[in-house]
C-alpha cells in the first residue's frame, strides 16, 4: 500500500513538472501590462433614493459596452458590501493607454448618440445621480500586479 502511494505521488509530481516544461515550449508570453503609460480611473457614483436599480441597469445594458466602443477598458465594478452605501453606491475602474486617451475617450463617449439616448431614457423619471461622480486618476505603483 505504501509503495503504491509513493508511485502515485511520483506520477503526480512528474505530470506537474511535465506541464511546466510543456508550457515553456508551447505557450506564448502572457501580457501582464499594456505599457508604462497606462492610467486608471476610479469613479464613484451615488444614486438618488430609489434610483440605484436604474443606475445599475444603465451600466449593465448600455454604459459598459459604450465604454469599450470608445477605447476605455473596463477593469471592474463594485458595490460596497456594508452600510448605507451598499444601497446607493457604484464604484468602478477604467483603464486607458494615457491621460490624453482618457480625455479623448470621455469626449467621444459624451457625444455618442447611443449614450445620450440611454441617459435620457434612464432619467425620464428624474436624475439618477446625487451630484457629479467622484473621479480619481491612478498610476500603478511599481509593485502593483496590474499595470
Amino acid at each position: 500500500m505504501i509503495n503504491s502511494g509513493w508511485k502515485l505521488a511520483a506520477v503526480a509530481v512528474g505530470m506537474f513538472a511535465a506541464g511546466f516544461a510543456a508550457r515553456g515550449t508551447m505557450a506564448t508570453d502572457v501580457a501582464y501590462a499594456q505599457g508604462a503609460n497606462r492610467v486608471f480611473e476610479m469613479r464613484t457614483y451615488t444614486a438618488n433614493p430609489g434610483k440605484f436599480d436604474a443606475l445599475k441597469a444603465r451600466f449593465r445594458d448600455h454604459t459598459v459596452k459604450l465604454f469599450e466602443k470608445h477605447g476605455m477598458t473596463n477593469i471592474g465594478y463594485w458595490i460596497p458590501a456594508d452600510g448605507e452605501k451598499a444601497n446607493n453606491t457604484l464604484v468602478y475602474i477604467l483603464a486607458y493607454p494615457s491621460r490624453e486617451a482618457a480625455k479623448k475617450s470621455w469626449a467621444a463617449f459624451g457625444a455618442d448618440p447611443d449614450w445620450q439616448k440611454a441617459r435620457t431614457e434612464s432619467e425620464k423619471d428624474g436624475p439618477i445621480l446625487v451630484g457629479r461622480p467622484e473621479s480619481v486618476y491612478l498610476n500603478p505603483a511599481d509593485f502593483s500586479a496590474i499595470k
